[in-house]
């Protein structure tokens, strides 16, 4: 009997792509229950900025178990929901003179996006939401309605309304002005556009192909929202928490959003946590509004707040992640130099890269051949041609380079 074959629904997705039964994590290694070894380039889709099983966050975790702290809260008052919120404010919050609520929506990264969007449209009566092609931002019905692949949109069964998408930036190739379009749609009181409530969007596209939008390009989308008092919503669940070098991944755009929602890796040990962020004046939700069962998970915060004392009380961590980005850039450029031929674009920003090619298919060899190799790697872009590139931020630079040699190698191959 083969139970994941026999029992497991047909939605399953990644282990397709790695077709083995992983037994042990260590770092940026998983072994599967042959003892195979394989580089991580993938890290939980983003929530394993940290790497698997880091020995600090996991003895954080297992001391507070042993002495038996509460587990499971619901929003009750902890001392670990007590101590992780205190570190949010004093390590990332306070140095940023960024002045948050602190929202708690259930445990995954849909539910943070579900929360923000609900909020935008309580605070300002309006219910249309502005999102951007190629948007990913959960797989839940709100999440879904403001996400671009169709693939996605069609699993919800029903019509995905009140959100209207816009070009992302460099959508159109930079043959037209940013936000032209836009813009003149709220400007025309014949437009048809319903006046938004919100704009919610990725500064790096990660599942719609590490599509990196320019820093100019997010302030105007921040001055074009002020000007039409709409509320301005950063996703940063995959691309927050360090994966483009900064905590969050809109520091230096010079503007604050209005609300950020955070997942994956705030969880710190691989646990689930979601946050939703959001300004002191528009906190007006009505006790008990939005609710859920697993919205304190202790031991979450627990991960989380040592997460942050370990790797964001200096700029060590965003240094690296900064340098190694750099690095994976230069060795990717390199691929696009000596397949000049092959249609290859590099792309990205920190430790979120990628590498396009002209097609989906070419693009899946090429990750089949690499964990053929050793290496994981997944997919992204609408048509599945983006080869992604997320290890672990802690990932040493002998095992970075040693996971860009396979990819270096599949790609001589499958060219």
């Amino acid at each position: 009997m083969n139970v994941f074959e026999d029992l497991e629904s047909e939605v399953r997705s990644y282990c397709r792509s790695w077709p083995v039964v992983f037994d042990r994590a260590v770092g940026s290694r998983l072994y599967d229950e042959d003892g195979r070894e394989y580089l991580d380039f993938f890290a939980g889709a983003g929530a394993l900025n940290y790497g698997h099983n880091n020995p600090v966050l996991k003895q954080a975790v297992i001391d507070y178990m042993m002495r038996d702290g509460i587990t499971h809260a619901l929003d009750m008052h902890t001392v670990a929901k007590r101590e992780f919120f205190q570190t949010l404010q004093d390590v990332v919050l306070a140095p940023r003179d960024l002045d948050y609520k602190v929202m708690l929506p259930g445990p995954a990264g849909a539910n943070a996006v579900e929360a923000a969007l609900k909020l935008a449209r309580k605070i300002t009566g309006r219910e249309s939401v502005i999102n951007f092609t190629n948007a990913f931002h959960g797989m839940t019905l709100g999440a879904l309605s403001v996400t671009g692949n169709s693939m996605k949109r069609g699993g919800a069964g029903i019509p995905l309304v009140h959100a209207t998408p816009m070009p992302y930036d460099n959508y159109l190739d930079g043959q037209v002005p940013d936000f032209l379009w836009f813009e003149k749609l709220l400007a025309d009181s014949g437009s048809g556009l319903n006046e938004p409530a919100a704009v919610i969007v990725e500064t790096v596209q990660g599942e719609g192909g590490i599509n990196v939008a320019r820093l100019e390009w997010l302030r105007g989308l921040a001055e074009l929202c002020k000007r039409h008092g709409m509320l301005l919503i950063v996703d940063d669940v995959q691309m927050g928490c360090g994966r483009t070098g900064p905590f969050f991944s809109f520091e230096g755009a010079g503007f604050t959003p209005d609300i950020v929602c955070l997942s994956k890796s705030i969880g710190g040990y691989g646990l689930p946590l979601a946050l939703t962020l959001l300004r002191p004046d528009l906190d007006v939700w009505e006790p008990g509004e939005h609710n859920g069962t697993f919205r304190g998970i202790n031991p979450s915060f627990v991960a989380a707040r040592t997460a942050l004392t370990t790797y964001w009380s200096d700029r060590e961590l965003e240094e690296a992640t900064l340098a190694k980005g750099e690095h994976v850039a230069a060795r990717l450029e390199k691929l696009v130099v000596e397949f000049p031929a092959s249609g290859l674009t590099a792309k990205g920003r920190g430790l979120a890269r990628g590498l396009q090619f002209p097609d989906g298919d070419t693009a899946n060899k090429v990750c089949r051949a690499a964990f053929d190799r050793g290496l994981l790697m997944e997919t992204s872009g609408p048509q599945g041609e983006v080869a992604k590139i997320m290890p672990a931020l802690t990932i040493t630079e002998d095992e970075l380079d040693g996971g860009l040699d396979i990819l270096a190698d599949a790609v001589r191959t499958v060219s």
